[in-house]
C-alpha cells in the first residue's frame, strides 16, 4: 500500500498515516557522528573523504574507510560497483573567477544492480545521515563511473 501526500502538506498533516513497515532507518554510530563533526571543521586544504556503509546486523551506519588527498576520479575506484555507500567528501573547489572554497559534499552511491533490500535500507537511512552530518550539498550517483571531477564541478555550479 502506498500513500501520496498533497503538495504542500507533510506526513504530520496526516496523523494516522503509518510509514511503510519495510522502510528501515538506521542510526548513525556514535563514533562516526564525532568523526563527521571533526571532519566538518578540518583545517587541511586537500581533498578528503569519509566512506560509510551500513552494518546490516546492527542496523547502524558505520565507517568504511577514510581517504586523504584523493581526487573524485580516484574516489570512484574506491567504491564497490554493486553495493551502496555514503560518502562525505571535502573538495577543493576552484571557481571560474579564481575563488577557492572547500564544500562538504554528501554523495549517495547507489549502483544499479544492488539487492533491493540493501537499496531500501540505504535509501531509508540517507536523510537521517544527511541531517546528522548537517550537510546541504547532497548528490546521488547510480553508476560509480559517473563520479568524476567534471560531474562534481557541474553539481557544485548550482550552489553559487
Amino acid at each position: 500500500m502506498e500513500f501520496y501526500l498533497k503538495q504542500g502538506s507533510s506526513a504530520s498533516s496526516y496523523p494516522n498515516l503509518q510509514p511503510s513497515e519495510s522502510l528501515v532507518v538506521c542510526d548513525v554510530a556514535e563514533d562516526l557522528v564525532e568523526k563527521l563533526r571533526k571532519f566538518r571543521f578540518r583545517k587541511e586544504t586537500n581533498n578528503a573523504a569519509i566512506i560509510m556503509k551500513i552494518d546490516k546486523d546492527k542496523r547502524l551506519v558505520v565507517l568504511d574507510e577514510e581517504l586523504e588527498g584523493i581526487s573524485p576520479d580516484e574516489l570512484k575506484d574506491e567504491l564497490p560497483e554493486r553495493q551502496p555507500r555514503f560518502i562525505v567528501y571535502s573538495y577543493k573547489y576552484q571557481r571560474d573567477d579564481g575563488r577557492v572554497s572547500y564544500p562538504l559534499c554528501f554523495i549517495f552511491s547507489s549502483p544499479v544492480g544492488c539487492k533491493p533490500e540493501q537499496q531500501m535500507m540505504y535509501a531509508g537511512s540517507k536523510n537521517k545521515l544527511v541531517q546528522t552530518a548537517e550537510l546541504t550539498k547532497v548528490f546521488e550517483i547510480r553508476n560509480t563511473e559517473d563520479l568524476t571531477e567534471e560531474w562534481l564541478r557541474e553539481k557544485l555550479g548550482f550552489f553559487r
